[in-house]
């Protein structure tokens, strides 16, 4: 791998070419960052390494031209800086950088804090997949039993996390056992029904000072965001109001649209589900996931069948790495539960092998189902994909299990 390194310490200059030299990377060292942005383009390196503050120009304005030039647009630039604040931080990666190691190096973890970057990896965690009501007993310890909550997880990124299931509490707990410094997070609401946000009152985070979350979901005539979520937490209903919060939480209603959150682009996409239900597609760096839960796929004979909105859906998902796809009955349960806005099987393997998905994940799970009936439907589906000659691959992901996603880069490889 190709390094260029931009810093007119000598000192640092000299450790960094050692360590990265020493695991067998190529390293061009430029101590002018005008000579550095003269040069870029032309060697166009994997990896740029540049310190802040520099003569000339600093790392801040050197680290904007370098995103400018679209030769470099498969460069990582990373930021080497004795500045340790927050909002340096922030604002290196507006301006495009895609990490920041504080200084003084340690040459102990050095390449596994660069590595860490560099993996560019998205990891999707389970935290619920039930719907409607959590399942406690023996029939759901493979599985699990909490409702919708699942979050996707990026160094140096927001947290992104989908639903507030009861599933949250789990996620609420693991980070606070691990987490150090100020969380950053976005909850991302598919729709307002009781499984999606119940638990949200004992996520633990809203009431840590210096925290900064954002709820988002669809407005549903006059209840916006802010109004269903506080609605919830009146004092009829629960013992703390939202006054409580401790964290910076914000509010924002969504439609379909594309925005973006750090480096994570997202779509929405309005779902067949009573009343206004959004899917999300997140992509970050090539990589992508489909989250399209509660969704009802009409059968072709269904008089509720609508060809184009099947091909809307299926060119929303297209290609995703991922898709999480309510999958709540098994086929021969639908019949009986048509209307009732939620997928069997059948329609949901369709879909995956018509929009060319790499992977389909099983997920909303009926409540009377234990994890037998999960195991069924996962053959069900999986024969389903056989008989048709499909490439897609398809699990059925339990509470706790993490999927990665993404090309990492290896340090030592070139």
């Amino acid at each position: 791998m190709g390094f260029m390194v931009v810093d007119d310490s000598e000192a640092i200059v000299k450790l960094v070419r050692f360590l990265l030299e020493l695991a067998s990377h190529e390293v061009e060292v430029r101590h002018s960052p005008l000579q550095a942005l003269r040069d870029a383009a032309r060697l166009e390196p994997d990896v740029i390494l540049l310190d802040l503050m520099m003569p000339e120009l600093d790392g801040f304005e050197l680290c904007k031209k370098l995103r400018e030039d679209p030769r470099l647009s498969g460069t990582k630039i990373i930021i080497l800086s004795g500045k340790a604040y927050d909002f340096d931080k922030r604002r290196a990666r507006q301006l495009g950088a895609d990490g920041y190691i504080v200084k003084p190096i340690d040459p102990s973890t050095f390449l596994d804090d660069l590595n860490a970057i560099l993996a560019s990896k998205m990891e999707l965690t389970y935290w619920g997949i039930r719907g409607t009501l959590p399942v406690p007993g023996q029939g759901s310890l493979r599985y699990g039993g909490n409702t919708s909550c699942l979050s996707i997880e990026v160094e140096g990124e927001p947290l992104l996390i989908l639903d507030a299931g009861s599933g949250i509490k789990k996620l609420s707990d693991d980070l606070m056992s691990r987490r150090k410094g100020r969380l950053t997070a976005k909850i991302l609401i598919t729709h307002p029904h009781w499984d999606h946000i119940n638990a949200l009152p004992f996520f633990v985070p809203l009431y840590v000072q210096g925290n900064e979350i954002e709820i988002m979901g669809a407005r549903h005539g006059d209840m916006n965001t802010y109004k269903t979520i506080s609605a919830q937490m009146d004092d009829i209903y629960f013992p703390v109001t939202i006054r409580e919060f401790g964290a910076r939480v914000f509010f924002r209603d969504l439609r379909e649209e594309s925005f973006d959150i750090g480096n994570f682009g997202i779509n929405t996409m309005l779902l067949s589900h009573p009343g206004n239900c959004l899917g999300y597609r997140i992509a970050y760096k090539g990589a992508s996931v489909c989250y399209i839960t509660d969704n009802e796929l009409f059968r072709e004979e269904s008089p509720s069948y609508n060809p184009e909105y099947n091909e809307r859906l299926a060119d929303f998902v297209k290609d995703t790495d991922i898709l999480v796809a309510d999958t709540t009955y098994l086929d021969e349960e639908y019949a009986s539960k048509v209307g009732w806005g939620h997928s069997c099987v059948n329609e949901v393997v369709n879909l995956a092998d018509r929009a060319g998905v790499k992977s389909l994940h099983l997920f909303h799970h009926d409540p009377n189902q234990d994890d037998d009936a999960i195991d069924r439907k996962l053959d069900q589906a999986k024969s389903l994909l056989a008989s048709m000659g499909s490439p897609v691959e398809c699990v059925c992901p339990a509470e706790g299990s993490s999927y990665l996603l993404g090309m990492e880069l290896h340090p030592g490889s070139h």
